[in-house]
C-alpha cells in the first residue's frame, strides 16, 4: 500500500512552510471577531492551532495524517503553557463526530482540494454546519483556480524551490511533474524532494498528490446545498477583492 502524501513528507513539512505566515493576520482577526472555541480541520503540524492557542484562544484540530499530528503534538509538549488551550483530533473529518459548537472555523491552505468528490464537499460542509455555532463564521483557503487553467499544460520537470531541512541543515530542491484535466477539475502532481546531504550524496523522496480545484459559482451552490451562505470573498488575505488574477479565493461564510 502506498503511504499517503503527508505521511511521505511529514518529515520536511515545517521546513518547507517555515516562512509561511501570511494567512495568520487574517485568523487572528476573525479569532477577535467572532470568539473562541476554534477548529481548524486539516491541522497539519499546528502551525495555526498553536498561533491562536498563543493569542489566548482555545483551539481544536482535525488532522488525519497521523505523521502530522504527531508533529503537532511534540510542539504542543514543547509548549506547556498552552496545554489548556489546544486539542488535537486524529481522524477523518467525515467521519468524526465532535460535541463542541464552535465560534470560527477554519478549513486552511487547500485543505478542501484533498477532498474530490461532490459527495465528500457536500459531506463537510455539512458537517461544517452542524459544528458551527449560530453566530459563527468559516473561513476556507483556496487558490484562484482559473490562474491553474490558464497555464499550459507541459508535464516536465519543474523546480519549484530550495529550502534547508531545519533538523539536518541540508539543502531540499523541491521539484514537480503535474497535469491537470480540466474536465474533472482535477490536478494529478508529483512533487520530488532531492535532498543533498552533507556528504554530498543525493536522496530523493517522491509523493504523489492529487487535488480538486473550485470555482466560485460552484463553492458558493455547495454552500447553499449544505445549508450555509457565502458572505465575503477575498482574493488574498489581506481582504482584496476576489477578481481575475488574485492569487487566492477565500471564502468567508456562515449559517444560510
Amino acid at each position: 500500500m502506498m503511504a499517503s502524501f503527508y505521511s511521505t513528507i511529514s518529515y520536511l513539512y515545517d521546513s518547507e512552510h517555515a516562512e509561511k505566515t501570511e494567512d495568520l493576520a487574517l485568523y487572528s482577526d476573525f479569532a477577535a471577531e467572532c470568539g473562541d472555541p476554534i477548529l481548524i480541520i486539516g491541522s497539519g503540524t499546528g502551525r495555526i492551532v498553536l498561533f491562536l492557542a498563543d493569542e489566548g484562544y482555545n483551539v481544536h484540530g482535525v488532522e488525519v495524517e497521523k505523521a502530522m499530528l504527531e508533529k503537532a503534538q511534540a510542539k504542543l509538549d514543547g509548549s506547556p503553557h498552552l496545554a489548556d488551550k489546544v486539542t488535537f483530533f486524529h481522524g477523518d473529518a467525515l467521519r468524526m463526530d465532535l460535541l463542541t459548537k464552535y465560534k470560527l472555523i477554519i478549513v486552511p491552505y487547500n485543505t478542501l482540494m484533498h477532498f474530490h468528490s461532490q459527495e465528500a464537499h457536500l459531506g463537510l460542509l455539512k458537517r461544517i454546519k452542524g459544528w458551527l455555532a449560530p453566530e459563527g463564521m468559516i473561513i476556507i483557503d483556496l487558490p484562484n483556480a482559473g490562474e491553474a487553467f490558464a497555464g499550459m499544460d507541459t508535464e516536465t520537470l519543474t523546480l519549484e524551490r530550495t529550502f534547508v531541512d531545519q533538523e539536518t541543515g541540508n539543502l531540499i530542491m523541491q521539484q514537480s511533474v503535474s497535469r491537470l484535466d480540466r474536465a474533472e477539475q482535477i490536478m494529478y502532481v508529483t512533487w520530488i524532494y532531492d535532498e543533498i546531504s552533507s556528504d554530498n550524496l543525493l536522496y530523493r523522496t517522491v509523493a504523489p498528490m492529487v487535488i480538486r480545484y473550485f470555482f466560485l459559482p460552484e463553492m458558493r451552490l455547495l454552500l447553499t446545498a449544505a445549508g450555509l451562505t457565502l458572505d465575503e470573498v477575498y482574493g488574498d488575505f489581506d481582504d482584496s477583492p476576489f477578481e481575475d488574477g488574485a492569487p487566492r479565493m477565500i471564502v468567508i461564510a456562515r449559517h444560510a
